[in-house]
């Protein structure tokens, strides 16, 4: 008899198979060839990774609840696409803080509680408008990246949309910045 197995037990399992791999990788002699950098931490990573990606299996939303909580004031509507892509076409009143720019300073000066409601979008989210939303790969996904970056600086009430919405039926509302 099979037993029903969750989706995040294996990721969970399958991370902590990756981290002990990395963490004995590092042991060898390669690692001993290649200065080490304690600002960047694979196994740390990867471990917040999987309590990330656990923490997200409940945050998932349709377009309707997402509509329903971007209506709260204190709410944040986060894009992390790039500032282009965010002027091509955007959710109206999304703010952007283009991934490579989330930081310790960059969050704190725009999401200075960490206790903020945020709800994430990216490209995966939207088709027919492949210029504002160029797909990525789902693995490669920008709201995977954007949930766990937000989620190792300590931003806990983060949820993202996710369904993928035809543009032309969604109910959203989207503005471009350009003039």
């Amino acid at each position: 008899m099979l037993l029903p197995i969750r989706i995040g037990a294996i990721v969970k399992l399958l991370m902590q198979v990756i981290v002990a791999t990395a963490t004995l990788a590092g042991a060898g002699a390669h690692a001993q060839s290649v200065a080490e950098n304690p600002a960047i931490d694979m196994p740390g990573f990867l471990r917040i990774s999987v309590e990330a990606a656990n923490a997200r299996e409940g945050r998932r939303i349709s377009e309707a609840d997402f509509i329903r909580m971007s209506r709260d004031p204190k709410t944040v509507v986060l894009d992390a696409r790039s500032r282009q892509r965010f002027d091509e076409l955007h959710i109206r009143g999304a703010i952007n803080l283009s991934f490579p720019d989330i930081a310790i300073d960059s969050l704190s000066a725009t999401i200075p509680d960490k206790s903020t409601r945020i709800l994430i979008y990216c490209n995966n989210n939207f088709s027919g408008a492949r210029s504002a939303f160029p797909t990525k790969l789902p693995v490669a996904s920008l709201n995977l990246s954007t949930y766990v970056a937000l989620y190792s600086y300590g931003y806990r009430n983060v949820y993202e949309l996710a369904p993928l919405i035809d543009i032309k039926t969604s109910k959203l509302n989207f503005e471009s910045s350009r003039r």
